[in-house]
């Protein structure tokens, strides 16, 4: 991924974008400190205020284990390189639902095979999205 002085400094962007967002979808972090048991002063050093110019105390693996299951796994998917996500994987399996999901996924795929589809035989990038959201739907579908 490259020298450690990058990877600090993309994390730290990182953080400041999980911030962004745990702001437009209005998740107090005094909240997320209460249900995570981090102390709220930590969380801002990790989160600080969007001024610009606070710089982020880079939030160690223990912080982010402490997170989960109190920011929505979207948002600390943030932290993951391109094309990683955190996804919750129930121990039970709906094998119904997931055959439904996976039908429902497949069928999608079928419809943007066909010639009269926006790019003929090929998947469009209107139908890429499509595809990626029912496939990211299967787990969730079969917990």
């Amino acid at each position: 991924m490259g020298d450690n002085t990058n990877i600090v400094r993309v994390l730290k962007d990182r953080q400041q974008a999980m911030r962004r967002e745990m702001d437009r979808r209005g998740i107090a972090l005094k909240a997320v400190s209460f249900d995570s048991g981090i102390g709220y002063s930590t969380l801002l050093s990790y989160f600080p205020c969007e001024d610009g110019k606070a710089d982020p105390a880079l939030m160690p693996v223990s912080a982010q284990y402490a997170l989960c299951g109190v920011v929505p796994d979207d948002i600390l998917s943030l932290l993951l390189p391109e094309g990683r996500r955190i996804v919750r994987v129930s121990e039970m399996l709906d094998h119904d639902e997931a055959a439904e999901a996976l039908q429902d996924y497949l069928r999608e795929k079928e419809r943007a095979h066909r010639p009269d589809s926006p790019a003929g035989r090929d998947i469009a990038p209107c139908e890429d999205n499509v595809l990626r959201g029912k496939f990211a739907d299967i787990p969730g579908r079969a917990a």
